[in-house]
C-alpha cells in the first residue's frame, strides 16, 4: 500500500482508533493507522507476574513522561513527574491489558446536568446525544468486539435493544454464590458482570484459559476483547489498512484554511516523516489527545488546533471512588468451604448498582448521582506480596516469624476486592496543558496534568466504599475495611476535547469533528463531558463506532 494521499490517517490504535480502522477498512476505503508502540502478539504475553504491563510494553519514563500536579491539604500543589499515565505503549494500546468490565453508561449520565442540576464549582453539561442514539452502537460492541455475560432484571437496568449478550458469561468463582446470598439477604441486587472476554472461541480468538492473570495482564488466548485483537487483526488482512509502528506522531500540519494536511511524525530510526490524507482522526488517550492539538499551532490555529476559545485540555476527568477487601480466615470455614474459596482461575464477576442513584437524606436531600461496585480477585503476584509481609507496625520481619507469616497469608486466609466507580466531576483544577521546560527525547513539549478533585467525588465514593464493605462482612469476612481515593487513576482518564453544541465551551460537535477544523475527529475518551459511574472503555468503542458511521457518510 502506498504511504501517502490515504482516504483516512488515524493516529492511535487503542479502543478509539481501531473500530475506525475497522469500519473504514470493511468500506473500501484506505486507512492508515499510525502506532507509537509495536505490534505484539499473543505469543508475546506471558502468565508471569512479573510480565504485566511490563516496561517492554511501556512508554520509558527517560524516553517520554508526564508533569502530574496534585492538590496538597494544605491548598498548594505538589508538582512531579510521572509515568504512571502510559497503559500501553503498544498496537491495541492500554486495552491489552484491561480488566475487561463492561458496563453501559445509563440515560442519566447523558443528562448530568437536567436530572441532577447543577453543583457549585462543577463544570456538568448534558451531552449533545442521548442514551438511545449510542444503544445500537453498544449492541454492535458486544457482539463484535465480544462481551460475555447475562442479563439480570434490576432496578437501574438501561434500556437494551437485545435482550441478553451474544456471548455466555465467563466461568465463576464459587464465591459468587456466597456472593449473592448475602445481597440477597440484604435486600440487594447482585449482577453477573458483564466482561469484554470471550467465554467462547469467536472469529478466530480462542476463548478464556482462566489463568488468573487477567488485569494489568496480555491475553495469551485473545480473549481479551483489546482493540487488536478483536478489530486492528481483522481491518489488515484486507489490505485496506496499514499499521505503521514506532511512529511517534508529534504535529499535525493545517493549511491556510485551518484543515489538516499531513500528520507529521518520527519513525523507528527518530526520521521526521508525514501522512497525507483526507481526514484525520486522533485517539491517542485522552491527555495525548489534548497535547497533539495544542502543540499543532500555525497561522490559523495560534494556541493550537480546535483551541480558539481555550478549551483543548480542559474539563479533564479520572475516574473517582476507592477499593476494599475482605479476608476471609479459612480455618473457620467448613472444608468444603474453605476448599472452593481456595480455588483459582474464575472470575468473581459479580456488581452491584443499586446506589447509581442515591436517594438517602443523610448525605443530600434530593437524589444525587452514585456509582458501580465492582467486586474482583486481583491477580496473582506472590513475590510482590510476600516481599510486603517483611515489615509489621514498622519492623522489619525474619527467621521464623517472617516464614508463619508469609504462610499465614498463603494458605490460612483469602483475601477478594470490590473496586468502586463514580464520576470524577469536571472542574476548572483538573486539565491538560504543555509543560514550559520538560521535552521528551523527540525534543517535543510533553503534557503536564492538573489533576483537582471536587469533594463531591469524596461523599459518593465513602457512600459506595461503605456498602462494600457491608457486602464483604455480610458474606462473612473476618475483616473488610475499604478507602476512598482523591489520585488520579492511571488508565480511566477522560475528557480534555468535550463535545458539544457550542464551539466556546467545547471542542467538538456532536460526531466528535473538530469545530472549527473541516476533516479532524478525536474519537478516544476525549469526547466524554463526564465519565458515567462505570469505566469508560465500552462507551469508547461505541462512540468510536459510531464516528466510523460519519465519516463513511462523509467520504461516500
Amino acid at each position: 500500500m502506498n504511504t501517502h494521499n490515504f482516504d483516512v490517517c488515524i493516529v492511535g490504535s487503542g479502543v478509539g482508533g481501531a473500530p475506525i480502522a475497522y469500519e473504514l477498512a470493511a468500506a473500501g476505503f484506505r486507512v492508515v493507522v499510525l502506532e507509537k508502540g509495536k505490534w505484539h502478539k499473543e505469543s508475546d504475553f506471558f502468565k508471569d507476574e512479573n510480565l504485566g504491563r511490563h516496561r517492554i510494553f511501556r512508554s520509558q519514563f527517560q524516553d517520554e513522561r508526564h508533569v502530574l500536579e496534585e492538590p496538597n491539604d494544605d491548598g498548594s500543589w505538589s508538582s512531579d513527574t510521572t509515568s504512571q499515565f502510559w497503559g500501553g505503549n503498544i498496537v491495541g494500546g492500554a486495552s491489552n491489558f484491561m480488566s475487561a468490565y463492561f458496563h453501559r453508561l445509563k440515560p442519566q449520565d447523558f443528562k448530568l446536568l437536567s436530572t441532577y442540576g447543577a453543583i457549585d464549582g462543577a463544570n456538568i453539561v448534558d451531552w449533545p446525544m442521548s442514551y438511545d442514539e449510542l444503544e445500537p452502537y453498544y449492541a454492535k460492541v458486544e457482539q463484535l468486539v465480544g462481551v460475555s455475560g447475562k442479563v439480570v432484571s434490576h432496578p437501574h437496568l438501561e434500556p437494551r435493544s437485545t435482550p441478553d449478550y451474544p456471548f455466555p458469561p465467563t466461568a465463576e468463582h464459587p464465591v459468587a454464590h456466597r456472593f449473592d446470598k448475602a445481597c440477597n439477604k440484604l435486600g440487594f441486587h447482585p449482577l453477573p458482570m458483564a466482561r469484554g472476554i470471550l467465554s467462547i472461541p469467536h472469529n478466530g480468538r480462542r476463548s478464556c484459559e482462566y489463568s488468573g492473570y487477567c488485569g494489568s495482564y496480555g491475553c495469551h488466548s485473545g480473549a481479551k476483547a483489546s482493540a487488536r485483537a478483536a478489530l486492528l487483526d481483522l481491518a489488515v488482512k484486507n489490505g485496506q489498512c496499514q499499521v505503521i509502528t514506532q511512529a511517534k506522531v508529534y504535529r499535525l500540519n493545517t493549511n491556510d484554511q485551518g484543515n489538516v494536511t499531513s500528520a507529521a511524525y518520527f519513525d523507528d530510526e527518530g526520521k521526521p516523516q508525514q501522512i497525507t490524507a483526507k481526514v484525520f482522526v486522533v485517539a491517542c488517550y485522552a491527555i495525548e489527545s489534548a497535547r497533539l492539538l495544542l502543540a499543532s499551532t500555525s497561522q490559523k490555529h495560534p494556541k493550537g488546533i480546535g483551541n480558539q476559545h481555550d478549551q483543548v485540555g480542559k474539563n479533564l476527568h479520572c475516574c473517582a471512588g476507592g477499593t476494599g477487601h475482605g479476608v476471609f480466615k479459612l480455618d473457620k470455614l467448613t472444608p468444603g468451604e474453605a476448599q472452593q474459596l481456595k480455588m483459582r482461575g474464575p472470575f468473581f464477576n459479580r456488581a452491584l448498582q443499586d446506589w447509581y442513584e442515591i436517594n438517602d437524606k443523610r448525605i443530600a436531600e434530593q437524589p444525587i448521582k452514585g456509582g458501580t461496585l465492582d467486586f474482583v480477585f486481583d491477580p496473582p503476584s506472590p513475590t510482590s506480596e510476600a516481599n510486603s509481609l517483611k515489615w509489621q507496625d514498622g519492623n522489619l520481619l525474619w527467621g521464623s516469624k517472617l516464614k508463619q507469616r508469609i504462610k499465614s497469608h498463603f494458605t490460612q486466609s483469602k483475601d477478594f476486592k470490590f473496586e468502586v466507580f463514580c464520576d470524577w466531576l469536571p472542574n476548572d483544577d483538573c486539565y491538560v496543558s504543555l509543560a514550559e521546560n520538560e521535552l521528551d527525547k523527540w525534543q517535543q513539549p510533553i503534557a503536564k496534568v492538573k489533576a483537582g478533585f471536587h469533594p463531591h467525588d469524596i461523599k459518593v465514593a465513602q457512600y459506595l466504599v461503605d456498602k462494600g464493605v457491608e457486602v464483604m462482612r455480610a458474606m462473612g469476612a473476618d475483616e473488610a475495611w475499604g478507602n476512598v481515593f482523591t489520585s488520579p487513576t492511571s488508565n480511566l482518564v477522560a475528557g480534555g476535547c468535550r463535545f458539544g453544541l457550542d464551539p466556546k465551551s467545547s471542542v467538538l460537535d456532536k460526531n466528535c469533528k473538530v469545530h472549527d477544523v473541516d476533516n479532524l475527529y478525536v474519537s478516544d475518551g476525549s469526547f466524554m463531558p463526564n465519565g458515567g459511574s462505570v469505566t469508560p472503555t465500552m462507551t469508547i468503542y461505541a462512540n468510536a463506532f459510531r464516528v466510523a458511521d460519519q465519516i463513511i457518510q462523509r467520504l461516500k
